[in-house]
Order: C-alpha cells, then structure tokens, then sequence
C-alpha cells in the first residue's frame, strides 16, 4: 500500500469525529438586508372608496356635512424592497363648497344645501364639480422599517406622498339632467385653469386577509393648486379624505435575506486534539513497521530466489515518489497532493533536482513503456512548473531498467514512477 493511501485513511479515521463537530450551517441573515426580487413579483391592484371634505376660501360658510363628497382612487404598483414601493392610477372626486368669486368653477345658485344652510354674507353661490386625473405615490412601510421585515404580519403602516393631475367637469343642473362641461373657473374663458395639480400625502393602514389580500384605510390629504375659486385666488386648497379599499398582491409577496455561513462557537477541545495526535502517532507507527516488514520480505525473496546479485540501487533516497496506474500517464487526485508538497519544498529550498521516468518491464512493450517513461516525467515537471517552481531548476530523464525497489512481477506496481532527487 502506497504511503500517501495509508495516511490518508488514518487521518479520515482519526480526525472524521472533529470535523462532524464543527460543521458550517447556512442561514438567512436579515442584518445584511434584502434581495430583490424578479421584476415580475410584488406588483398589487389597489381599489379604494369613501370621501373628501373641499376647504377652501369661503368653504367655511357651509355646514361641515353638506361640503362631504364621494371620493374613489384605482391605482397598480410595486413594492421594491421591504420598505419602499410606487404606485400610480386615476382618482374621481367631487368638491362641494362656497365660491367667493363668480368666476369660481362649477357655481351654482340652484342648490338646496346652499339655498337652506349657506351664510349668502359676501358669497356669490354654491360650487358643485367633478375632477377626474391620474396620480402617483411613493410608499414607504414604517412598520418594516422600525420592527424589522416579518412575513406575514397582520398590520403594516405605510406613509406615501405624491402628487396628481385632474381635469373639472360640472352639470349645469342640480339634479343632474344637464349636460356636463369641461370647463374651468370664468366659464371655461381663456386661463380659466380647467385643469389643477395636487400634492397628496397620507398614511395608508393595510390588514392583511391574506396571503395576497389585505384590507386598507386611506387617510389622505391634498393640496389643489387654487384656481378654482375664481381669478385672484391663487392659494391652495386643502382637501383630506378617509377611504377604505382592498388591495391584491400578484406573484411573489415575500423578500428573502443572503444566506451566509454560521461557524459553530470556538470550544477549547486540547485534550481532543491531543488524542487525536497521539493516535495519529501510533497509525504511523504502524506503518513505518508495516513498510519495514515489505521491505525485509522484499530482500528475503531477492537474497533467495534471484541470487545475491544485488540490484541497482539509488545513491540517494528519492525527495518523494509519484505513484501511477498500470499503463497510464495521468497524475492521479491522491499523487497531486504529492507534487504540492514536494512543490512547497522546492519552493524553500536553491536546490537543482532531477526527475526520472519509470515504467515496469514485467507488464506492456518496449515501444508502450519508453512512451509512459517519457510522458511521466515530463507530466511531473509541467506540474511543477505550474506550481510556480522554475523548469531550469528540474532536469529530466528516463531509466529503461526496473526501478531498485521491483524484485519480480508481484513489487511491478513500485516501478510505475517518477522518482525526485536533488541533483548535486
């Protein structure tokens, strides 16, 4: 058996229960934040409902509950992280309130709520109209952010701000049989402002149903850029508005954190390692005696059987020996770790060496076996070379004899070689 196998196997015996002790476990670890996902998941559909109070110049003068008005938003979005999504759709709502101008947009003067309750003290009419728009927001989830990202958690706080566009549209009759009108404040004249922009804020209160379901309240606030008042308000108008909504989560809805090694805590384990050591002693102890008996079996047969002619014999014991498999020139896995130890040497060392190509003559031709010494030895030395070790430094050569240590066809195995020596 070649020195290497047996100390191979001893050392997976021996040294096999330390390392089951010490095996690395992979676990997800949020401290190193999240992955993103594919494109195509954490897309959801909003649909939301409910109603705005318009707030603005003369507003006031009409009772809080006449000025109530039904307010709807439909957005579709995407969550991009834990904790920062977008969201863009259209919203409808209706603004009900009292015009200090009577150029305001929708004004009316036909309206009960306006004839019963409205204080007339320096108001010209009621105002009734309808904007209609697209907007956009940017989501931020609060609750991930100060607790930590939980998959599925029953409640999430997300604030969002944004902003929107909306175009006006009012009946000219109050019972609605009238047509509607695209028009802005002065009759839809030239810079009449048919058209307002907004910005919005709101937190947005989500209950998970759930996997992909979750109940919503919206409470928002707007600030309508002010032309609708007539000319020369140029303000804002304040608008905020409670809806609820349901939301619908397509795809994935999870995030997923990297997954990194866990190395087990370090254990003062001497007396482990000690053992282990001492038994490591004994294993090749063992096999210095085993290689021992070969060798005064090997001379035993030569002295008795092949005469007392000695056999050509190796001025000096090889740096190391690399073993080879009947008929082939490949450096086997096992004989590699070899070459880099002997690479690790010659790396420490000025030495000049030589390598020298063996093949049985008990096994194979002339022609097969000149061609293995020859492949053998210059396999090792490109090895070596790769190792970063200078080819000046490694003269090769071929013996065409049996190798010393082969007394007769059954040692052949021990002639399948590449011997390394200093070359002095």
């Amino acid at each position: 058996m070649k020195k290497i196998t047996l100390l191979a196997c001893a050392c997976a015996l021996f040294l096999a229960p330390a390392v089951n002790a010490q095996e690395v476990q992979y676990v997800e670890d949020p401290a190193q934040g999240y992955i993103f996902n594919r494109m195509q998941d954490n897309w959801f559909i909003q649909a939301e409902g409910g109603v705005g109070v318009m707030m603005s110049y003369k507003d006031a003068q009409a009772k809080f509950g006449k000025r109530i008005a039904p307010k709807a938003n439909l957005f579709i979005g995407k969550w991009f992280s834990p904790l920062l999504g977008v969201r863009i759709g259209g919203h409808f709502e209706q603004m009900k309130g009292i015009a200090g101008q009577p150029s305001a947009i929708g004004l009316r003067t036909d309206l009960d709520w306006y004839k019963d309750d409205a204080n007339k003290n320096g108001v010209y009419g009621a105002q009734m109209f309808n904007r209609i728009g697209v907007t956009g927001d940017v989501l931020f989830n609060v609750t991930n952010w100060i607790c930590g990202y939980k998959p599925g958690r029953f409640y999430n706080a997300v604030v969002y701000a944004g902003a929107s566009t909306s175009w006006n549209f009012y009946n000219d009759k109050a019972d609605g049989t009238g047509s509607w009108k695209y028009k802005g404040a002065n009759n839809g004249k030239e810079g009449s402002h048919d058209r307002n922009f907004a910005l919005q804020a709101g937190l947005l209160n989500s209950f998970a149903l759930g996997k992909h379901v979750d109940l919503l309240l919206d409470l928002r606030f707007d600030m309508v850029q002010e032309h609708m008042d007539g000319a020369g308000r140029k303000t804002w108008v304040e608008y905020p508005s409670a809806m609820l909504g349901l939301a619908y989560k397509f795809g994935k809805t999870e995030w997923n954190a990297p997954v990194v090694p866990v190395c087990p805590p370090v254990i003062d384990n001497s007396a482990d390692l000690d053992a282990l050591r001492n038994k490591l002693a004994q294993a090749n102890a063992k096999i210095r005696d085993l290689e021992n008996q070969l060798n005064d079996c090997l001379n035993w047969k030569k002295n008795h059987k092949c005469g007392n002619t000695p056999g050509p014999v190796s001025k000096e014991a090889p740096l190391a020996t690399i073993y080879y498999p009947r008929g082939k020139s490949y450096i086997t896995p096992v004989q590699m770790e070899v070459v880099d130890a002997v690479a690790d040497v010659m790396n420490n060392e000025n030495d000049n060496y030589l390598l020298t190509g063996w093949a049985d003559n008990y096994t194979g031709n002339d022609e097969i076996n000149i061609k293995l010494r020859h492949d053998r030895v210059n396999g090792v030395k490109k090895a070596l070379e790769g190792k970063g070790i200078n080819g000046g430094r490694l003269s090769t050569e071929t013996n065409n004899a049996n190798h010393p240590d082969v007394y007769g066809a059954q040692s052949a195995p021990l002639g399948r070689c590449v011997t390394i020596v200093r070359n002095k």
